[in-house]
């Protein structure tokens, strides 16, 4: 999978959006370090060799991203930063208010790429039940001797049949800019949380980066440098909602609250849809057969028609736009006529489905048309009559 990712980035395209990178690098470094882990012993140094970095951005997403192929352990977690005793207190408080912000304690959070479990034990220590997920099995090992419970695996090779499918939340801390192919390992991801699972994404803050000229941030471990735009994009894309995202850590990491998105619920729509349909038909039914006409064709009268089944209880639609007129409504087959149909043909009563034009339509049936005609305008949340 990450061969065929690269082979596509040599040909130029974005690993997220998959759209064209510049033609043009926007920067090349020679003779870089080939890893930021790979230090040399004295008898290495003849065969070493320095690595080129191509440093290209998407001109459709906007990603700054590496054409280089990912460090040979990429799926693993190495971190130094860990054995900082600030940076470990700043981790325990930031976890301890998550978990507590998002009702997480006691619930299954998962950490994708927990490493030795250096941030596993605080996620476990701020009330989650917390469980890893780490590809290096001498990191794991490392982690169940701490009695940590973690998984082996890499996210997006899909082959983490025995991973649970029901974490409440996850976190993943400054691994994400590592991985050759986001889509695929958010996607894997996503399989296993349950419904509005919350997350906790973290990565170097390029925007920062761009901001200091920190050139010296280019290194071939990180394959993806995401400002805040192009992290929401690239959440949002592998269906995410970004609840928060902001800098931390004095600026140098972007954190991102996210949640999985579900569909949206409608259901009160229903509710919505009945309440009016039947305040439409018992208005209607106090007159006599064809005598009560609409106010407009637009395309939210249209569809009040059909679901409130007003078609055969019509006399005519008016509406004042001359495109529409002597014509008919779509799926009703009501007749659609100008306002003076209203002298021509008289009617009883007029239900006005106007839109942000009700209150006009409603002046001009009162100044022009006869005041004995029964007129209503219909509002989000019903029927309002108009004196």
């Amino acid at each position: 999978m990450t061969t065929d990712l690269f082979e596509k980035n040599t040909q130029g395209h974005c690993c997220v959006c998959s759209e064209p990178l510049f033609k043009t690098p926007l920067l090349e470094y020679n003779n870089m370090p080939a890893s930021a882990q790979g230090f040399l012993t004295a008898e290495m140094l003849a065969s070493d060799a320095g690595q080129n970095l191509l440093i290209n951005q998407c001109s459709n997403c906007g990603l700054v991203q590496l054409d280089n192929p990912p460090v040979d352990y990429y799926r693993e977690v190495i971190r130094a930063a860990a054995f900082s005793n600030e940076m470990r207190k700043f981790r325990l408080q930031q976890l301890k208010d998550w978990v507590g912000t998002y009702q997480l304690n006691q619930q299954k959070v998962l950490e994708i790429g927990c490493g030795k479990g250096e941030y596993l034990s605080l996620l476990k220590a701020a009330g989650a039940n917390a469980f890893g997920l780490e590809y290096s099995v001498q990191a794991i090992s490392d982690c169940q001797l701490e009695g940590l419970q973690v998984f082996q695996g890499y996210l997006g090779e899909y082959q983490l049949q025995n991973l649970p499918k029901d974490f409440s939340g996850f976190i993943c801390l400054n691994f994400m800019e590592h991985w050759p192919n986001p889509n695929a390992s958010l996607s894997e991801l996503k399989a296993h949380l349950s419904a509005g699972a919350i997350g906790l994404i973290e990565v170097p803050n390029f925007d920062m980066i761009i901001e200091k000229g920190l050139f010296s941030e280019f290194i071939s471990d990180h394959l993806l440098y995401f400002t805040q735009d192009t992290l929401r994009f690239t959440l949002q894309k592998n269906g995410f909602e970004v609840l928060a995202c902001k800098p931390v850590w004095q600026d140098y990491i972007l954190s991102a609250v996210v949640r999985k998105r579900e569909p949206t619920d409608l259901t009160h729509f229903n509710q919505f849809h009945r309440g009016i349909s039947a305040s439409l038909n018992a208005f209607i039914s106090a007159f006599d057969k064809g005598k009560v006409a609409i106010w407009g064709a637009g395309h939210q009268s249209l569809a009040v028609i059909s679901l409130a089944n007003l078609a055969d209880k019509i006399a005519y639609i008016i509406d004042s736009a001359t495109f529409k007129q002597n014509k008919y409504t779509p799926a009703t087959h009501l007749p659609i006529v100008a306002p003076n149909h209203l002298k021509k043909e008289p009617v009883d009563a007029v239900i006005i489905m106007a839109a942000s034009y009700s209150d006009e339509v409603a002046r001009v049936i009162r100044d022009e048309y006869s005041q004995a005609i029964k007129v209503v305008i219909l509002r989000d949340d019903g029927l309002e009559e108009v004196n």
